[in-house]
């Protein structure tokens, strides 16, 4: 790789300013390169949740925002969703109730994965990961918390995003569980090579994922 492509790498807030009804709700310049985390904290409203919003391309109609959103060169800021390649993980692991643990797998693959068998193969290799094996069968439901949150991570993980948004997902979780989860999330976006942006409220989730801190208002 180049100098000027290892350059490029990673995700890129160039002068990002969030306004609502006249207010500057946040602005931000920053560089996450592969595999680090930037966290954001502060207070709830303050506009954590809306920067992801705006990274994510769902940013509401009532705020105005300006800046450009970079990913590996390439600049996202106008694309919809579906085109900017941002895996993004919740509170909840948001399980479909109606499909399989594998069901849900699947509707994370690539669709560069075609065939019935690597797509399974992909299912049983990702499950096995984080220490699921045999669960490809198991009723969403019948998951323990952290359990669902490692189908929800490796759901995300298949569909093979550039960049990882993170709003607030290990707070449902207990403190044991907190930390086994959130240890796995920042080794598979190392792993993966993923930058990573965090919102949260913890300073323990911010202590774990070892990078910037940005502190709103």
């Amino acid at each position: 790789m180049s100098t000027t492509d290892s350059a490029e790498r990673g995700l890129i807030l160039h002068n990002v300013t969030i306004w609502l009804n006249g207010r500057t709700l946040l602005s931000l310049d920053a560089t996450v390169r592969p595999g680090e985390v930037l966290t954001v904290m502060g207070p709830s409203g303050i506009g954590k949740s809306t920067l992801l919003a705006f990274v994510g391309g769902f940013l509401g109609h009532d705020f105005r925002a300006e800046g450009r959103i970079l990913l590996n060169g390439r600049d996202i800021t106008a694309l919809p969703p579906d085109r900017r390649s941002i895996g993004l993980l919740f509170q909840d692991a948001l399980l479909l109730p109606h499909l399989s643990v594998g069901g849900n797998l699947m509707i994370g693959l690539s669709p560069d994965i075609k065939s019935r068998a690597a797509r399974r193969q992909a299912v049983a290799e990702a499950l096995a990961e984080v220490g699921l094996d045999a669960f490809a069968d198991r009723d969403p439901a019948t998951l323990s918390g952290g359990q669902g949150a490692r189908v929800a991570l490796m759901r995300t993980l298949l569909a093979r995003p550039e960049a990882l948004m993170l709003d607030e997902p290990f707070s449902r979780l207990d403190a044991a569980l907190r930390q086994q989860v959130r240890r796995l999330v920042f080794e598979e976006a190392r792993k993966y090579g993923l930058p990573v942006l965090l919102v949260t409220h913890d300073p323990a989730d911010a202590e774990a994922a070892g990078g910037r801190i940005v502190e709103l208002g």
